[in-house]
């Protein structure tokens, strides 16, 4: 009445209960059993120390009575994770029985051999050493663990078995010893469990569910939350809930690596879920990791199932990995070519940048030349300003100059004084005057347009040929004769008649320079137009 209470009162929460691992803790609950998986080696050197730790105190016993326990420590160490080594603490166990006045111990020693024959697939041997027990002579706490060690062996007979009348048998049976078990069960909370196990068996998932979930809110004890995990995934399946059974089935796996537990069942369903899911490379690594447990255990049930399954997923991993390699290969074969033109294109792109570099250079030097002639223009049209300005005004005062002139003749015609007249217009001082005034004035212009001439023109000669002008002069004639090339006025017919010289003085002047010249000779006038 109790439990059926129990029952009524979740069925009215199951439907929140229900939902108690969502499918979106899959994802994270996977990485952290990779995690798990990935240190595997260090539980189960965690798991040896344990041992070794039973062991030393093994050594140091000496009363059979701490002898038989610690066998019986040993082989609860060893059930689940190295099975011969658990019989052989089951075989010492019973070198020490006859030391020790408790009969009663024998039939547990035949469970505990039953036990170990069970995890290695002996079930002949196990249904043997069961069948010798009186069951009327055992305890409550022996019954209960007479009735689990024949359940665990029939369920694994019905697992084995391929015959589907004798899977059928032995289901029955597994069936009747799990009532045996609830009827003899001091512990509500695990008789709670195994009657969930039993719903599940009877097509009543929804109801295991609701008493699971309550157990497990209640559940303090690690061993048993990891069966009540289990027995959920069971009951997820049998709803054909595929996430929910994948998460419980997780939590259980990471428990049984966690606690260095080889003989299990979780990881390799975990692994055909993951299979059916298309994710096998988690298939393989799970069914992997269960094979490797299994034989280290020697759990024969176990590797049997995992070598029933194995092959499927070695030759879809090996088929993914023909796949994955022809891909890597494509691309390798693809990023080859593409690397060949790209050198192709670096190459011809190295090609193009020294051209375009050359062009550059040469764009550069263009506009170096430009900025240069830009500037000479500048400069020349600020020379063409002076001297226009200078120029129009030289004009204006010569205009006026004229009609001085020719007044002053006029008076003296109407004077009557013819002498003084032809004196006038024979004599040479007003011209002479004026060209003095006029090369006067193109000096002030020049040097106001090239200020440093002087020192520039004199550092293109040698020491001794250096030309310095008198106090009372601007420029010299050899000076001027090269401020006019300097302008750009290189005919020597010109320069001769601006500066009244015949064209055999300006040719000696400009020769008697050259050979002054510091530097190329050849090369002398027009490094003086470049000043």
């Amino acid at each position: 009445m109790k439990n059926m209470a129990c029952i009524l009162a979740f069925l009215l929460v199951y439907p929140f209960l229900l939902f108690a691992a969502p499918a979106d803790d899959n994802a994270a609950a996977l990485e952290r059993l990779d995690e798990v998986i990935k240190k595997k080696e260090t539980y189960q050197k965690r798991k040896e120390k344990d041992i070794d730790v039973l062991k030393r105190q093994l050594s140091r016993s000496v009363a059979p009575a701490d002898k038989y326990r610690l066998y019986g420590a040993l082989y609860d160490a060893y059930l689940h994770y190295q099975a011969d080594s658990a019989l052989h603490y089951v075989n010492k166990r019973q070198t020490v029985f006859p030391l020790l006045d408790t009969p009663e111990l024998a039939n547990e020693i035949t469970i505990n051999r039953a036990t170990v024959f069970g995890v290695m697939g002996m079930y002949i041997e196990a249904m043997k050493e069961l069948d010798g027990i009186r069951t009327e002579k055992l305890d409550r706490n022996t019954l209960m663990y007479y009735y689990q060690t024949y359940r665990a062996c029939y369920g694994w007979l019905a697992d084995y078995t391929t015959n589907r009348e004798e899977k059928e048998k032995y289901r029955e049976k597994t069936d009747a010893y799990r009532d045996s078990i609830i009827s003899v069960m001091l512990s509500e909370k695990n008789r709670t469990i195994v009657m969930a196990e039993k719903c599940i068996v009877a097509g009543k998932a929804d109801t295991a569910l609701v008493i699971l979930n309550a157990a497990l809110k209640d559940a303090t004890d690690e061993r048993q939350k990891v069966y009540i995990h289990y027995t959920l995934s069971e009951a997820y399946a049998a709803k054909e809930d595929t996430q929910k059974e994948i998460y419980y089935l997780i939590l259980t796996a990471i428990a049984d690596l966690e606690s260095s537990v080889r003989e299990y069942a979780s990881l390799q369903k975990l692994a055909h879920l993951m299979y059916e899911l298309g994710d096998v490379d988690r298939a393989y690594k799970y069914l992997s990791c269960s094979m490797e447990d299994a034989v280290a255990c020697n759990a024969r049930l176990r590797f049997i199932e995992v070598t029933e399954f194995f092959p499927i997923i070695d030759k879809a991993y090996k088929l993914k990995e023909e796949k994955e390699r022809a891909v890597s290969q494509a691309m390798l074969i693809s990023v080859s070519m593409l690397s060949f033109f790209l050198l192709i294109a670096v190459f011809y792109l190295y090609r193009w940048m020294k051209k375009l570099s050359a062009m550059r250079r040469d764009l550069s030097l263009a506009n170096k030349q430009m900025q240069a002639v830009n500037k000479e223009l500048e400069q020349m049209g600020k020379i063409k300003e002076v001297y226009i300005a200078r120029y129009l005004d030289r004009c204006v005062n010569y205009l006026d100059k004229l009609e001085t002139y020719r007044r002053s003749l006029a008076k003296l015609a109407m004077a009557s004084r013819i002498e003084d007249l032809f004196k006038a217009i024979k004599s040479e001082q007003f011209i002479r005057d004026e060209r003095n005034e006029f090369y006067n004035e193109f000096d002030k212009s020049f040097l106001k347009l090239f200020p440093n001439f002087i020192t520039a023109f004199n550092e293109l000669l040698v020491e001794e040929g250096r030309i310095y002008p008198k106090s009372d002069e601007l420029l010299t004639t050899e000076l001027r004769i090269f401020a006019l090339i300097r302008l750009g006025v290189v005919d020597s017919n010109k320069i001769a008649h601006f500066l009244g010289y015949s064209l055999a003085t300006i040719y000696n002047y400009r020769s008697r320079m050259r050979n002054k010249a510091a530097g190329d000779k050849d090369r002398f006038e027009q490094d003086v137009m470049n000043l």
